[in-house]
């Protein structure tokens, strides 16, 4: 054999090899790549709860899966609000869904019980100035009043955009709005560029990020309003 074929020979033997260990690589990465996912959404979720739990942010990967075991149910439901059995709402990836005609999206839905009390977290998606942005959005038993929220981003800009994530002061206003207007309409939350309003459905902008924020609202208002056929479904919105 020339030395060209022989090189040629190398070149797909290692090439192969290369493939092996990448395929290997791949198979024992995967559940622990899949295992972190799924408790960073997990963290997500309970961080729209810390006006209410303290030292929240702290808790660790064993600790977030225990208070899950313990503490939250996972419902998933369809565009007309029922419940759709035998999946659990960890598993749903709300980018994906989006990618579906609307009736047949699938929306995660958390229960916190904890003492008697009772809170609804709504997972929500949608766009911010430069890509994805997305949120968990805590109510109380009424299915109006909102507790808190957490937002993240996939790339908003640092110290503007990324405030939503970021700025303690900025998201933490969103507790005691109501999704709701005095006569029971649905209204979501507001963000206005310039300040609130009206303190019941609005919060304050976020200086140079328009975009981001303007995101946001269009967020709340599509994301939260498929969530209303099941709380009157389950008499949670009376």
């Amino acid at each position: 054999m020339s030395d060209t074929g022989k090189t040629v020979v190398f070149v797909v033997m290692l090439t192969g090899v290369c493939a092996l260990l990448l395929s290997g690589m791949y198979s024992v990465l995967k559940p622990i790549h899949d295992f972190n996912k799924k408790v960073y959404t997990k963290k997500q979720v309970i961080s729209s709860l810390r006006t209410e739990l303290e030292n929240v942010g702290d808790l660790n990967d064993q600790q977030v899966e225990e208070l899950f075991k313990s503490k939250v149910k996972e419902l998933v439901i369809d565009a007309n609000g029922d419940v759709v059995e035998g999946l659990s709402a960890e598993a749903v990836e709300m980018d994906k869904e989006a990618k579906k005609p609307l009736e047949n999206r699938r929306y995660p839905l958390y229960v916190y019980e904890d003492g008697g009390s009772k809170r609804y977290i709504m997972g929500v998606r949608g766009k911010g100035l430069w890509d994805a942005i997305w949120g968990y959005i805590a109510v109380k038993e009424d299915g109006k009043s909102v507790v808190g929220v957490a937002f993240d981003h996939a790339a908003e800009t640092p110290g503007l955009g990324a405030e939503i994530k970021d700025n303690k002061a900025w998201y933490g206003q969103f507790a005691g709005k109501n999704l709701y207007d005095e006569a029971g309409n649905f209204t979501s939350v507001l963000v206005r560029k310039g300040g609130a309003k009206n303190d019941r459905i609005e919060v304050d902008g976020i200086s140079g990020a328009t975009i981001t924020a303007n995101g946001v609202s269009e967020m709340m208002q599509r994301g939260l309003a498929v969530y209303t056929p099941y709380f009157k479904k389950a008499n949670v919105i009376k």
